[in-house]
């Protein structure tokens, strides 16, 4: 069977070396002119200068000749050689901007073609620094951990209900992270497409969220020695551990799109972004432990799954605002989404009535319904 293997490999990769070899002295040479695109990743504004940080998202060379502020020549300072495909190039613009006014970057290439950039408003950077990270740190802490950890304090009081109210509890969880899901969906499209498709543009995303769903799918069913709905305290930490995971996710893609707000001037921090995704985030915990309502977990397993929950906040903001990537944001946000798709699969057949065998009855629908209204109206609370 492997020589069978290693035989078919090597014709193949034969073949396709001879395609590249001769295929291309047989085909005409291209007529029309070369298609240039450039997509701009990220304008980084100090004292006097302004630097474009540009990416070839198209099959040809291209050479930036001239760069024009508002219509005006300004001098610049970039590669002397053409950008190659998926190349990524930093253009030092010598010019005197003035905070809070708009600006238009165009830069002209070698076969005339102008690509521009609009700054809406500009605003210095800020430099990356020890206290700018422990910045990123503790916005981190105060919209992931501290939240989620709020949110799991409701354990107490779901104990004390019963199996009936437990289902529409997990109906609630079920609709939390469906709203997340579709929400980080959404916030990594736009992202993507900002990244100008030089590495797939959407399909970052959803690459992203395949190899997340079927990374963890495999872990959960290496981990799984029995039968996954088995009555147990395992079960049941297992299954509060895989929502943390899946929440934690999609909190370190919230985290990258906060840090990189706030590196380019975009976020404004204050008591009303703090409090609106605190508010936002104390659901998650009523996700986390709505598993665990018949079992006690101790107060050190309550934290570890509250830290995995909220933790990656924190390491979210401080690559956001560091590295500030559209394209790395969009595949960690897709990978929030494919955490979260197959926690919600795990969820879904404790919704089922024991007594009726239903899937969606009145209450599990209610109770679906209310987690994404809960979610849609604490999001309204964010003023980012």
């Amino acid at each position: 069977m492997w020589t069978l293997v290693c035989g078919v490999i090597a014709i193949i990769a034969a073949a396709l070396t001879a395609l590249a070899v001769f295929g291309g002295q047989t085909l005409p040479e291209r007529t029309g002119p070369p298609v240039e695109q450039l997509a701009v990743e990220r304008a980084v504004l100090s004292q006097g200068v302004i630097e474009v940080v540009v990416r070839n998202t198209g099959p040809d060379p291209v050479q930036v000749a001239q760069v024009f502020v508002n219509d005006a020549y300004v001098d610049f300072t970039g590669p002397a050689e053409p950008i190659g495909r998926l190349a990524s190039r930093t253009l030092a613009l010598d010019y005197p901007w003035i905070t809070g006014q708009p600006y238009t970057v165009s830069m002209l290439t070698s076969t005339g073609l102008v690509i521009e950039h609009v700054i809406p408003a500009a605003v210095a950077t800020p430099v990356p620094q020890p206290g700018f990270f422990g910045l990123m740190a503790l916005l981190g802490t105060y919209v992931g951990v501290i939240p989620v950890l709020l949110g799991m304090l409701v354990l107490p009081v779901l104990r004390r209900t019963g199996s009936g109210v437990v289902r529409v509890l997990l109906a609630v969880t079920v609709g939390l992270l469906a709203f997340l899901a579709v929400d980080a969906l959404l916030e990594g499209l736009d992202l993507a497409a900002l990244s100008g498709g030089a590495f797939g543009g959407p399909a970052l995303v959803l690459l992203g969220a395949a190899l997340a769903f079927l990374a963890l799918t495999a872990i959960d069913r290496a981990g799984a020695s029995r039968v996954r709905r088995e009555t147990g305290t395992r079960s049941g930490m297992r299954l509060a551990l895989m929502i943390a995971v899946g929440i934690g996710l999609h909190n370190l893609g919230e985290g990258l799109a906060i840090g990189s707000a706030y590196a380019v001037g975009e976020l404004a921090l204050g008591t009303s972004l703090v409090v609106g995704f605190a508010a936002h985030n104390t659901t998650e915990g009523l996700a986390i432990v709505a598993p665990l309502t018949d079992r006690r977990p101790s107060l050190a397993a309550l934290a570890g799954l509250g830290v995995v929950a909220g933790a990656p906040a924190i390491i979210g903001a401080v690559i956001g605002a560091s590295v500030n990537n559209a394209a790395l944001t969009a595949v960690l946000l897709g990978v929030g989404v494919g955490a979260i798709v197959q926690v919600v699969v795990q969820i879904a057949p404790g919704l089922r009535s024991r007594t009726t065998g239903s899937l969606l009855d009145p209450a599990v629908i209610g109770g679906l319904g209310a987690g994404v209204l809960v979610m849609y109206l604490t999001g309204l609370l964010v003023a980012a």
